[in-house]
């Protein structure tokens, strides 16, 4: 079996993650508008028909953005807490609106996804695994700190999107004002690229085959930085830059433990997709 995903968006602008099997598709996070997520998935030749539902980390704007319309348009359940709700004031139709709970697994179709909690600054916040029972893919992102609970799931998956959001030296020596700067590295905002990679050197299962760098900051991180640091680490891993402006390729992630399969699909979409 087959897992296939994708960044649409990654950054302060705007989060939306695309999991799927052949036959069924999530949306962890809709934080750009709904015409330019359709827009993306045309360019990866992928079709907002397989969308069955979306998954929402937390009430952030860059997060939430598209959610209520995307949700209205092709009526996609939209999961989602109680208190995430309330405090993203999105207005969903409450027929459409599902809970969860945390580490409870919700089937869609032929995909599994378990709600984890995290550690960031918001009411109410989770991160997701995605698995069709074979293949797990991660998307951890917005992460104050890497506890105990999240390096298990990490160390689970064969594909993971985690938060590379800053360079230390660039946050400290940058414009923002030194509260802002205390909020990103005060353990409930997010992970800077060291912490990235030493959760990565340290918990990384053999079997990953992709690590989708993600969330990268504008102003106190840069992609050339980024790659140049996960670079001599990767060994089997394919290191991945999520764009702040555009999507990724699309990947195949397999469950292959001998050789790490790794396979970018672009020249697949159209037979896999349509």
């Amino acid at each position: 079996m087959a897992l296939f995903t994708a960044s649409l968006n990654s950054g302060s602008n705007g989060n939306c993650y695309y999991v799927a099997s052949n036959d069924t598709a999530v949306l962890i996070d809709a934080g750009i508008s709904c015409r330019e997520t359709e827009k993306r998935m045309r360019r990866l030749g992928l079709s907002m028909g397989k969308v069955k539902a979306i998954f929402v980390t937390h009430e952030h704007a860059d997060h939430i953005f598209g959610v209520e319309r995307i949700s209205t348009k092709y009526r996609l359940p939209v999961y989602i807490t109680p208190a995430t709700l309330l405090h993203g004031k999105v207005k969903i139709d409450e027929t459409l609106v599902r809970s969860f709970d945390v580490q409870a697994p919700i089937q869609i179709e032929d995909l599994t996804i378990v709600p984890l909690k995290k550690i960031h600054d918001a009411v109410d916040a989770h991160s997701f695994v995605v698995t069709d029972g074979d293949v797990r893919i991660g998307v951890f992102t917005d992460i104050g700190f890497a506890d105990e609970h999240l390096t298990n799931h990490f160390s689970q998956c064969h594909a993971v999107f985690l938060e590379s959001n800053y360079d230390e030296y660039m946050l400290e020596n940058g414009t923002y004002p030194r509260t802002l700067k205390n909020r990103i590295r005060g353990g409930e905002g997010h992970l800077s690229n060291k912490q990235a990679l030493q959760l990565f050197l340290n918990h990384r299962p053999a079997f990953m085959s992709h690590l989708f760098l993600s969330h990268l900051s504008r102003q106190n991180n840069h992609p050339k930085k980024v790659k140049q640091l996960f670079e001599p680490f990767a060994e089997n891993t394919k290191i991945v830059i999520a764009p702040r402006d555009k999507p990724t390729a699309l990947f195949q992630i397999r469950a292959n433990v001998k050789t790490n399969v790794r396979i970018e699909v672009q020249t697949l979409q159209l037979h896999l997709f349509h």
